[in-house]
């Protein structure tokens, strides 16, 4: 995207290099502290650090980001988490660079603490790992973990069954639509229109070879045509043929034209 560049070219060099990592060892030393602090001051340091809308609204604007520290109340479980982030971190940071992190988990932190201020909904870390599941799971999907230290399964299956859990509980409480909506909407944002231009780059090819299959019923013997001149490979075969970003194709003579 040339926006995304545009800015990359400025402002990279403020990024921060694996950001993603750096959350996770935080939810790692949030743990450490809720250790330290017992069980029963545990819950109110969580509910400290939780995303509050009416609490931020009083001034405790430290919530917009503690909330992603918040690791599971379960210390095993907790470790793992991090652990699984910090894959996940260096993923996306090998796909995206340090810069375009950086850009998706600060909007997808934005969004979240906006639709918190306007609806009233409270938000810990959970949205922050569906956001980075999804993204690694669209860069590699065939990526595999073991499941319990064991099982091999592919990351894919994995993004799915959270998609699939989330559908659920959004249907049996329907409320939660609103926090999934802005807690997803830097993934929409990233990976949308890319998605969009694909299925219509796959429309179009599934269009000329079914206008190929046509033509060839009806006894024609071509399977080029480009869309400037209309020339195609049997009016001349030294021609060659090349498919723009718009799916059209284009001879070498109009692209010498052109």
């Amino acid at each position: 995207m040339p926006l995304i560049d545009s800015l990359e070219s400025r402002l990279g060099r403020f990024a921060i290099p694996g950001i993603i990592q750096a959350i996770a060892a935080l939810q790692l030393f949030t743990l450490i502290i809720s250790i330290f602090i017992g069980d029963e001051s545990r819950p109110a340091y969580e509910q400290f650090l939780l995303l509050k809308p009416d609490l931020i609204l009083q001034g405790q604007v430290w919530r917009l980001f503690t909330y992603i520290f918040i690791p599971s109340q379960q210390p095993l479980f907790a470790v793992i988490g991090a652990l699984f982030m910090m894959w996940l971190g260096r993923g996306l940071d090998e796909a995206w660079g340090p810069f375009r992190v950086n850009l998706y988990v600060i909007g997808g932190m934005i969004s979240l603490a906006t639709g918190a201020l306007i609806f009233g909904y409270e938000a810990n870390a959970m949205w922050f790992y569906f956001a980075a599941l999804f993204a690694f799971a669209t860069f590699f999907p065939n990526e595999e973990i073991l499941l319990f230290f064991i099982l091999p399964v592919k990351i894919k299956w994995i993004a799915i069954f959270a998609a699939a859990t989330l559908g659920l509980n959004a249907v049996g409480s329907p409320a939660l639509l609103i926090p999934i909506f802005f807690a997803l909407l830097n993934y929409a944002v990233a990976f949308g229109p890319g998605f969009i231009k694909g299925r219509l780059h796959s429309a179009k090819v599934a269009s000329r070879r079914n206008e190929f299959a046509q033509a060839a019923n009806s006894g024609a013997a071509f399977f080029h045509q480009c869309k400037v001149c209309g020339k195609t490979e049997v009016d001349d075969p030294a021609l060659n043929f090349r498919v723009t970003d718009a799916g059209d194709e284009i001879c070498s003579t109009c692209r010498k034209l052109g």
